[in-house]
């Protein structure tokens, strides 16, 4: 069994798949659209209509390159506000049109840049987070590779999480973890222990709801993704609008064990 710094390493490494080779794979047809009607358009997250035989969806997705050509375009995987800016203009048409959601997480996080954080990058991402949690269609998030800080939360408030079997979600990456707890940035493969940030970690805690293996190659580990998403949207599809909300609503509020004091 991997270690959880391994799973790291895994989610990171700069060859594995990315939210456009599942799209490609999932889907039967993927048309991707741009901008945010404000500023321009970042390419670090894709958003597009797809769909799987007569069913619809909105895709909302992080995406990395491979080379540097590639991550200069994506900067590699950060979004900028105008990403979550564009993010929430999609999943309004979603709702619009009654289409579910299905979202890609893969990123280390939002660019943390000056120029981003001038452009309102805090105000983009709460409003991202504020704006789903309200939504009147099925969401399912689906974290690929890393899962980090509330750059990836930002699209992650979804009724239902999966998880491939070597992908992270955390609060942020096991450097940050180390630099704030221990001060010494290389104590991350302790710290990524102490996250608890694996799929089976995050499973056992009922945050995640399914895990997708990774033994088999990519195209049935797609085949299995394509068959979770519309098992999960035959599932959601019952439930009412208001149900929905508060189906999303309740499953964020159980996270966590907390006591309240005098």
């Amino acid at each position: 069994m991997k270690t959880a710094w391994e799973r790291v390493e895994t989610a990171r490494n700069p060859n594995r798949k990315t939210a456009l080779d599942y799209i490609d794979k999932v889907f039967d047809e993927f048309v991707e659209l741009h901008g945010d009607r404000i500023s321009k358009d970042d390419a670090s997250i894709v958003c597009g209509l797809a769909r799987i035989g007569d069913q619809n969806f909105t895709i909302i997705a992080q995406q990395k390159g491979r080379n540097t050509k590639e991550n200069m375009l994506r900067n590699f995987g950060m979004p900028n506000p105008e990403s979550y800016r564009k993010a929430i203009r999609f999943m309004k048409q979603a709702e619009k049109f009654h289409r579910p959601i299905i979202t890609f997480v893969d990123t280390k996080g939002a660019y943390p840049g000056i120029e981003a954080e001038e452009r309102g990058q805090g105000e983009a991402i709460a409003k991202s987070m504020f704006e789903m949690s309200k939504l009147k269609v099925p969401i399912i998030t689906i974290v690929i590779g890393e899962g980090s800080s509330g750059g990836a939360l930002a699209i992650s408030i979804a009724n239902k999480i999966i998880m491939l079997e070597n992908a992270i979600y955390s609060i942020l990456s096991p450097e940050g973890y180390a630099s704030i707890l221990w001060k010494d940035s290389s104590r991350a493969q302790e710290a990524a222990e102490k996250m608890k940030l694996t799929a089976q970690d995050l499973h056992n805690f009922k945050i995640v709801d399914k895990i997708i293996e990774e033994k088999d190659e990519f195209s049935k580990i797609a085949e299995k993704m394509r068959e979770e998403i519309l098992s999960e949207i035959t599932e959601l599809s019952e439930m009412s609008q208001n149900e929905l909300i508060e189906h999303r609503y309740s499953k964020f509020r159980k996270i966590g064990d907390y006591k309240e004091r005098n």
